[in-house]
């Protein structure tokens, strides 16, 4: 659709679009509140944005249109700033002086990494560049960080001998980002070495955070990663909409909403 055409879109479908790309998904639930109409309104709103292929309908609600390919790493570390620091702040409350952690790839990850470099006694290994870079002049914490391929993209340290490290070790927690969340739970995600990575470091925490932000509800992206089984908590910024609530609800993970 050309910018043009776009600009002939009614205001409410244009509020409705820059929601779904910035949010990642939205319910209409949530769609109805906001503009103060019916259902059946919203629904048809939806219909002509899915009809002209910029957003994506969803049981409840609409979503961005899936990719085979993830942002640009800047894109991503300036999205969504403020959510990633409340969700790090959040995360980074219940990682006690002491500990010993998993960082994995992401930027929300390195938002956590920024609220522990005034902790004591941490123990974290990483395969990301960019937190050991970050971590290395922190009194309170030995970072041991993984070998194998440093992706010039972002920083993320990919690859076999990236998971052969990482199965070495047994520790305390896990933290990990994501890239979307099905509606079912399902955790997915873009780069296969990567999501190597973060099942190895899944299998060796004794407890697995997730810190994902309200966006990646509904994001689309290849490949399974896990599911809510695989992680104790999971911690974002807004409470989910109902159909992604109902799986949280339905499984042993525990929510914590960085209001």
């Amino acid at each position: 659709m050309s910018i043009s055409e776009m600009a002939n879109l009614p205001v409410r479908q244009k509020d409705i679009l820059e929601l779904v790309r910035s949010q990642g998904y939205v319910a209409t639930e949530q769609l109805v509140r906001q503009f103060g109409v019916t259902p059946q309104t919203i629904r048809r709103d939806i219909n002509t944005l899915c009809e002209l292929d910029l957003i994506e309908r969803f049981h409840g609600g609409a979503g961005r249109i899936g990719n085979a390919y993830n942002q640009p790493y800047q894109d991503r570390v300036n999205e969504g700033m403020e959510a990633k620091r409340r969700i790090a702040r959040l995360a980074a409350a219940r990682i006690p002086d002491g500990a010993s952690l998993f960082l994995n790839i992401g930027t929300t990850t390195e938002a956590l990494a920024a609220e522990l470099t005034t902790r004591k006694d941490l123990r974290i290994v990483t395969n990301n560049i960019n937190i050991a870079n970050m971590m290395r002049e922190t009194e309170g914490a030995d970072v041991m960080i993984a070998g194998g391929f440093v992706r010039p993209s972002d920083g993320g340290i990919v690859g076999e001998a990236t998971t052969d490290f990482l199965k070495g070790f047994r520790l305390d927690i896990g933290v990990i980002g994501i890239s979307g969340i099905d509606e079912d739970g399902t955790l997915v995600d873009f780069d296969y070495q990567e999501i190597r990575s973060a099942q190895a470091i899944i299998q060796n925490s004794r407890s697995v955070y997730l810190v994902a932000d309200s966006s990646k509800f509904g994001r689309r992206a290849m490949m399974r990663l896990g599911h809510y089984s695989d992680i104790d908590h999971l911690f974002t910024d807004r409470m989910p909409p109902r159909p992604f609530l109902d799986a949280i609800e339905a499984s042993d993970v525990e929510l914590h909403v960085a209001d």
